[in-house]
This record gives C-alpha cells, structure tokens and sequence, in this order.
C-alpha cells in the first residue's frame, strides 16, 4: 500500500512537471532574450546607474555578483546585530556575532543553513526584510548565472554573455515575484499561516500556558520553496503543520520545489537552438531523482529493528500526516535540490536512507539541483562527460559546436573538485584540530558512526548550498557557524567565478558545423553516459568518507 502511494504520488508530481515543462521553460528563455524592458525595470536600471543594453565580460559580470552580493551580506548582517532596534522584533535581542555571520553568509549564497530556532530567534523584521529579500535575490543570482552559461554557449565568436544588472532584476520581477504571489495564495488557501500576530498565549488540556508563534509565513514559503532556498519560518520548517499542514501542501510544496529546475532545460535548448538538447538533460535529471526516490523510499520502508518492524516501517521523525511516501518525496526533492528544507527529520532516518539525501547533495545537486545552480552544474559535468566520450571513442570533443580544448577541461575540473575539497577538510579539521575536534564532538547528539555522519552531512549540505541537517548536530557554536559560513560562501561564489570563465571560454569560440565525428549530445546514449560520469565521480570522491559513516552504520 504505501507503494502504491509513493507511485501515485511521484506521478502526480512528474505530471504537473510535464504540463509546465514547456509554457514555463520557453517564458523564462523570452525573458532573458527580451530587448524590451518594463517602466519600472528602464527606472531601476536609471537609479543605479546601469544601460541595460551594454554587455559585460566574464570579469565584469564576476564582479558584479561579488559586489551585489557583498552589499547584501553586510546589510543582512547589520540587521540581525540591530534587531532589537527595530520594529516588529518581537522583543527579541541580536543573534551572536558568529550567528549573524553564519546566517549572512547562509541566506547571501542560497543556502539557508540555520543554526538557530528561527520563531525564537528573528523578528518579522530580519524576517521578511532581511531573509525573505535575499531568496528572492540569491535565486535570482544562480538564475542569472545559469543564463550567462548558456548565452556563451549558444552565442557566435565574440559574443556577449549578458549584464548581470538586467538578469537579475528581470529574474526577481518576472520570474520569481510573480510566481511567489500565485503559490502564497495558494498556501494560504490550503492551511498555511500569514498573519503578524506575534505570540499567541493559550491554555493546553492538562491547563498548562503555552506560546503559539504566528507571522507571515505563506509568502516566506512561498519564495523558499521557489527559489530553492529552504529556510523555514519555524525550527521544524516544513514538518511545521504552519508551514505544512496536510499531505496536499506538502505535494504542492514539492512541486514548487521542482519547478524551475525542471523547466530550466527546456530554456537552455530554447535558446541554443536546439530543445532536443533541453530534453537530454531533463531526461538525465529525472532519471537520478527517481532512483534517489526509490532508494530512500525502499531503506525507509525496510529498516531493521523491532519497532520498524512492528511499525511496517522506519516511523521515527516522520509527520504521520504526511507517511513514509510523502517524507521521501520531499526529502528527495529538497536535496536533490539546493532547497535544503525538510518535512521529516533526515538524523532519524535509517542509516542507509540517510546515505541517500547525503549522496543526493554529493552528485552536486544535480538531479534537478537549484535555481539556476543545478542547471550550469549539469553542463559543466556534459562537458566532462563530452570530453571522456570523445577520448573513448576517438571523436572530437565538442559540445554544441564549441571546442573542449585543455582551457575549458581545466576550468571544468575545477569547479567538480571544489565541493569535496570543501566537505572534506571542513570534516577532517572539525574533527581533528586541536581544541576543536573535542568541542565538536560535544556538539554531536550522536557518538561513533553516526556522529560521523552528522559532521559529513553539515559540511556536504555547506559546501553544496543546500542547508538541510542531520538535526542532532547542535551547531550554533563558534567554531561551526564560523566554519560552515567560510564553506557555504566558497561554495558558492568559486564555482560561479569558474562558470563564467568556462562561459567566457566558449563565447570567444565559433560554432562548428556538424560532421560525422560530431558526438551527437542528445540522444540517449549521451544521456546515459552523463548520468554516468555524475555518479562516479560522486562515488569516487566521497566513497572513502562515506565507509566511515553512513555505509559502515547500515552495514553493522
């Protein structure tokens, strides 16, 4: 019975996905290849100062991330160490000096990792003002860094890979706003909370007092799901019944998770001409994130021990309201994702259930990964995957008519070594520098195997910009705020620097012509080989470290 609701359910997803796939990929390709530009958009680009006609090259465009984001860090940050100045606070006093940071830097790179219980921690100012802004913007950053991949790769000799100013604000304006509104009106209507009535005094059964927080939680939803952001209104997040109150917002809450992702490929083969293209990487996408479904469905539904087996499945920190399908699909989703939000408690998953999400985040986030991230992440690794195919089989290493020559490999090589070098010496000196490693373990709510777990998956879930937790980690200590907020800003913005160098690389080439040693990259063939090249190079570099937690737990 419960497969037969994990199918129902992961076909009611894949078919709205395949409904929108197409009207939304091809709105948001006329949105970035749009000349015209709205009053209020032409007004913008006046107060600061920007034509919106003028290109930028790959150094400006970097540039220009760094600064936007730079100012959105510092302002983010001033308005926590000065909530208690501000309206709507609550009566709530600042976050430390190392929370602040750590939230900064998590919110600023779309990661949304909270260290903190958020209804007891942030006013509705920092709230809507400080974190509900930079989801919109951070998304509105992978978005416009995504596009500018795509521009050098459909682009001729010397052609322009966009201004960031305009990707941005129309990514914020057409794309996210608009969609936001529509999907909070809808969480309204299905149970969620949006009021701004603060705490709410009331008396139990057993005629205790209890605080009841309340706020503007529907339209934060609504955009931390959009724009794959994942931080919630409340400690519990999405298992929150305010935030999630019944199994059909929780499937709208995935379906929101997945929608530009998956409409994504369809933008990228719109404007390189070719939407076969889109339909290859969609089809590499849907095939990893179903596979992650089964896995974790089929560990969660056969955990070992005496009261799973009584249960009929691993129960434990899971909403009955929503099931064992509905927590898998969600987690699937979120960490397949950069979303990082969780509607069950992935630290009480069965070891190799929890292996899953860990592994999901190590592929990259590919499968369908986050606004805009997932997409230039997936044609970094079709570059690789070109490149190895043409070694194998003595054909031309060219993908859409651009030459992978040793400047593009190089970068591409880069970026795939960044996330591991991250996750594992942020691992290996929490655990091992003197003075810390001890601290750290104090901060564990487990010991051995599944302790080591818990570290690998905060510093997978930084360095990938996802923000989900194995909950028992306590991490609001200096050294992991502190450490977990460097990881999550090298995550994110060395990556994209190394995005819009390969985008530069290719806009400077010429398009070929097909010929006969032309590896054709859409057909199914090169999808699998991709999906391929994803996996592997996952496993290779992470396998070491998984042996010694989540894989040696579920094999004891």
């Amino acid at each position: 019975m419960a497969w037969v609701y994990a199918l129902g359910a992961l076909a009611t997803v894949a078919a709205i996905l395949a409904l929108t796939y197409r009207p939304l990929g091809d709105y948001m390709a006329r949105v970035f290849l749009s000349e015209d530009d709205s009053r209020v958009e032409a007004a913008f680009y006046r107060l600061v100062g920007v034509d919106p006609r003028a290109g930028q090259s790959w150094r400006a465009y970097l540039r220009a991330v760094l600064a936007f984001s730079a100012v959105g860090f510092v302002l983010l940050y001033l308005l926590q160490r000065l909530q208690a100045f501000l309206p709507y606070s609550l009566g709530l006093g600042a976050p430390s000096e190392h929370l602040a940071f750590n939230t900064a830097a998590s919110f600023v790179t779309n990661t949304n990792w909270q260290s903190y219980s958020p209804e007891s921690t942030l006013g509705y100012t920092v709230q809507f003002a400080g974190l509900a802004v930079q989801n919109f913007v951070s998304a509105a950053v992978g978005l416009a860094v995504a596009v500018a991949l795509v521009r050098g790769l459909a682009a001729k000799k010397g052609g322009s890979l966009g201004n960031f100013w305009v990707d941005t604000t129309r990514a914020t304006l057409r794309i996210l706003l608009p969609l936001s509104f529509a999907a909070a009106l809808v969480l309204v209507a299905l149970g969620v909370v949006q009021n701004f009535d603060g705490f709410s005094q009331v008396s139990t059964l057993a005629g205790g007092q209890q605080q009841i927080p309340g706020g503007p939680v529907a339209s934060q939803e609504a955009i931390k799901l959009l724009g794959t952001n994942g931080g919630g209104f409340f400690n519990a997040n999405s298992a929150h019944p305010f935030e999630n109150p019944s199994a059909w917002s929780n499937l709208v809450e995935i379906v929101l998770m997945l929608l530009i992702p998956f409409a994504l490929p369809r933008t990228f083969g719109t404007m390189v001409g070719d939407r076969r293209q889109g339909l290859a990487v969609a089809g590499v996408m849907s095939a990893l994130f179903v596979a992650a479904f089964a896995a974790m469905t089929y560990f969660e539904l056969r955990g070992a021990g005496g009261a799973t087996e009584l249960a009929g499945a691993a129960l434990e920190g899971k909403e009955q309201r929503l099931g064992i399908a509905g927590s898998t699909l969600f987690s699937t989703a979120s960490t397949g994702t950069s979303t990082g939000a969780v509607a069950s408690m992935h630290d009480s998953f069965t070891a190799l259930g929890g292996l899953v999400p860990m592994l999901s985040m190590m592929l990259g986030e590919i499968a369908p990964g986050g606004v805009g991230s997932g997409l230039y992440g997936i044609l970094v690794l079709a570059v690789l995957a070109v490149f190895v195919s043409g070694l194998l089989i003595g054909r031309t290493p060219e993908y859409l008519g651009k030459r992978i020559g040793p400047r593009e490999i190089k970068l591409a090589s880069l970026y795939i070594l960044i996330t591991p070098t991250l996750v594992l010496a942020g691992t290996a000196l929490s655990l091992g520098l003197p003075g810390v490693g001890d601290s750290v373990r104090e901060s564990l709510g487990n010991d051995g195997l599944h302790g080591t777990s818990e570290i690998l998956y905060a510093f997978t879930s930084a360095a990938n910009n996802n923000g989900s937790a194995f909950a028992g980690l306590t991490a609001n200590t200096p050294w992991l705020n502190t450490a977990l907020g460097v990881v999550m800003l090298l995550g994110r913005f060395l990556p994209i620097a190394l995005v819009l160098a390969l985008a530069d690389a290719f806009a400077r080439q010429g398009r070929a012509p097909e010929t006969a040693g032309t590896l054709p990259t859409h057909r199914p063939l090169f999808a699998g080989i991709l999906g391929v090249v994803a996996v592997l190079v996952s496993a290779l570099t992470f396998f070491p470290a998984l042996t010694l937690g989540p894989l040696a737990e579920g094999l004891i």
